[in-house]
C-alpha cells in the first residue's frame, strides 16, 4: 500500500477557550492554557489576527506553526478557525484543535482525528465550519460532581487538588502536541493515549 504524500503548507494549532480574565483558570480555557505554553516553548508572544484570534506564528521540529486562540467565545470558534485555515490555506489535516473533554478523566490525555462533538459548542463550531477530520488533543477534565451542570462546571476553575497537576497536564498536552506535528498520529498516539 503506498503512502500518500503528506499535505504542504503551515499547521495550525487552535487552542480552544474564553477571552478575558475571569475566564483564564476555567476548565474550559484549557486549550488557550497548551497554547500558551507553545508559545512560550517557540519563543513566540500572541498578536492580534485579523480572523478574531490571537496568532503566534513559529516553528515545531522544522516544521512551520500557527498557534492560536480563537477570540470569540467558545461557542462561536469556528470562524476564526475558518478564517485562519484559509489566510494560511492549509489543509484540514493540519489542523489541530486543544480542547478539554468530559468524558475522560482529570489529567488524561487522548489524540485523535475525526469524530462526534460530544456536546462540546467550540467542536461543533469547528466542525459546521470545516468538517469533523482535523486532529484533536482531547484534554480530559472529567464530568461534574453530583448534579452539577455542565455548563457550570466548565467554567468553573480547577480545584486545588487538580491545581497540583495542572502544570504537569499542561506540559504533557503540549508535547503530544508537538509529537502529532513532527511524528504523526499514529506514533503520537502510541506514546500518549496510554
Amino acid at each position: 500500500m503506498s503512502s500518500s504524500p503528506a499535505p504542504e503548507g503551515p499547521w495550525l494549532v487552535a487552542g480552544l477557550g474564553n477571552p478575558g480574565p475571569e475566564y483564564a483558570g476555567n476548565r474550559h480555557n484549557i486549550g488557550f492554557m497548551v497554547a500558551d505554553l507553545l508559545a512560550g516553548r517557540i519563543g513566540g508572544r500572541f498578536k492580534p489576527h485579523k480572523s478574531r484570534a490571537q496568532v503566534v506564528e513559529g516553528r515545531i521540529g522544522g516544521q512551520r506553526v500557527v498557534l492560536a486562540k480563537p477570540m470569540t467565545y467558545m461557542n462561536l470558534s469556528g470562524g476564526p478557525v475558518t478564517a485562519l485555515r484559509d489566510f494560511y490555506k492549509m489543509p484540514v489535516e493540519r489542523i489541530i484543535v486543544v480542547h478539554d473533554e468530559l468524558d475522560i478523566d482529570f489529567a488524561t490525555l487522548r489524540l485523535k482525528k475525526g469524530g462526534g462533538d460530544n456536546g462540546h459548542n467550540g467542536l461543533k463550531s469547528i466542525t459546521k465550519s470545516l468538517g469533523s477530520d482535523y486532529l484533536r488533543a482531547r484534554c480530559g477534565i472529567g464530568r461534574p460532581p453530583g448534579r452539577m451542570e455542565v455548563a457550570a462546571f466548565v467554567l468553573r476553575d480547577f480545584s486545588a487538588a487538580e491545581r497540583k497537576e495542572l502544570e504537569w497536564f499542561v506540559d504533557r498536552a503540549a508535547d503530544a502536541v508537538e509529537a502529532l506535528i513532527e511524528d504523526g498520529l499514529e506514533r503520537a498516539q502510541c506514546t500518549y493515549n496510554s
